[in-house]
C-alpha cells in the first residue's frame, strides 16, 4: 500500500428522479481526522453515514464536504399563502388612515416574499430512503476520487523522501570514511594543540594535559551518532515500504535525524565533518517539509 498525501480534491454529480445533486470534497493537512460537513436543509440525516464513510477511508487530514441539491420544477404547483396575504391586506387597510398612498396592486402583493409558495410533491418514506441511498453511493464515488488523488500525491512524495533518505545515508557514509576520523589525523591534531599549550605556559603538567586530551578525543568521537543515523535510515525505509499511515512516525524520525546531525556538528573537530553535518541538516529540512503532508 503506497503512502498517501493529506491533500486532495474530488467532485461528482448525480440524479435520482427529479432530484439533482453535486458533491464536492477536499482535504488538507491536519494533526488528526477532522470532518466538516455542509449539507442542505432536509439532508442532515446523511451526515452520520458520510462521516463513517470518510473515517473508513481516511486516517488524517482536515476534510471539508459540501452537498448541493436541486429539484426539477415539473410536478410542482404554485399556491397562495392566504394567511400571509390576509395579514398584508389588513395591514395596508390600517395604514390608509395614517398615510396617503395608493392601495396595493395585485402584482405588488404577489411579489411579497411568502405570499406565493411552490408546493413540492410529497415524498413517501420509501422514496426518500431510496434517494438518500443513491446520494450516499454517489458520495462513495467521490471518496474514491479523493483517495486516488491522495495516493497519487503520496507516490510522488514517497519518491522524494526515498531520495532524501538515500542522501542522508550517503552523507553519513562520507562522515564515517572521512580521513579526519583516522587515528593518525586525531593524534596529529591533538599533538599540535598540546604543543601550542606547552609553548604558551611551561607550568602545565604534561601528564595532566595528556589525560585531558584523551578525554576530549573521546567526547569528539561521532561513532554513536553515525550508528544511530544508520538505524534511522533503516527505520525510515521500512516505513516507506510498509504502507499505511506513516506521517507521524516519519515526522518523529526527522526530529531524530536532525538531533544526530546537530550533535555531529557540535562534536566535530574538523571542518570536513562540520560541512557534512550542515549538508545533512539541509536535506533533513527538505524531508521534513514533505513529511508534513503525509497521512
Amino acid at each position: 500500500m503506497p503512502l498517501k498525501s493529506m491533500t486532495g480534491f474530488a467532485r461528482a454529480d448525480g440524479s435520482h428522479g427529479p432530484t439533482r445533486w453535486h458533491w464536492e470534497v477536499k482535504s488538507v493537512n491536519g494533526r488528526g481526522l477532522d470532518v466538516r460537513c455542509r449539507l442542505p436543509h432536509g439532508f442532515e440525516a446523511l451526515e452520520q453515514d458520510v462521516r463513517k464513510a470518510v473515517s473508513e477511508r481516511i486516517a488524517r487530514g482536515n476534510c471539508q464536504i459540501g452537498l448541493t441539491v436541486s429539484r426539477e420544477q415539473d410536478g410542482n404547483a404554485l399556491q397562495i399563502n392566504r394567511d400571509v396575504l390576509a395579514q398584508i391586506v389588513e395591514a395596508a387597510n390600517g395604514l390608509k388612515q395614517e398615510i396617503d398612498a395608493r392601495p396595493p396592486s395585485l402584482d405588488g402583493l404577489l411579489a411579497i416574499k411568502g405570499v406565493v409558495e411552490i408546493a413540492e410533491p410529497e415524498e413517501t418514506e420509501e422514496e426518500r430512503t431510496a434517494l438518500f441511498k443513491t446520494i450516499l453511493t454517489s458520495f462513495r464515488t467521490v471518496l474514491d476520487g479523493l483517495t486516488e488523488m491522495r495516493e497519487g500525491e503520496g507516490a510522488k512524495m514517497q519518491a522524494l523522501l526515498s531520495g532524501h533518505i538515500g542522501e542522508i545515508e550517503r552523507l553519513s557514509g562520507a562522515a564515517r570514511s572521512s580521513p579526519a576520523r583516522s587515528v593518525e589525523a586525531i593524534r596529529q591534531r591533538l599533538a599540535e594543540q598540546v604543543e601550542k599549550l606547552m609553548e604558551a605556559s611551561s607550568a602545565l603538567d604534561p601528564d595532566r594535559l595528556h589525560q585531558e586530551a584523551v578525554m576530549l578525543a573521546a567526547k569528539a568521537d561521532i561513532q554513536e551518532e553515525l550508528d544511530r543515523l544508520d538505524a534511522h535510515v533503516s527505520a525510515a525505509r521500512d516505513l516507506l515500504s510498509g504502507g499505511g499511515p506513516a506521517g507521524r512516525k516519519l515526522d518523529f524520525l526527522t526530529q531524530e535525524f536532525n538531533r544526530e546531525a546537530n550533535t555531529l556538528c557540535s562534536k566535530s573537530n574538523d571542518t570536513s565533518i562540520t560541512t557534512i553535518g550542515l549538508e545533512m541538516k539541509v536535506v533533513i529540512d527538505q524531508m521534513k517539509e514533505q513529511v508534513q503532508n503525509i497521512e
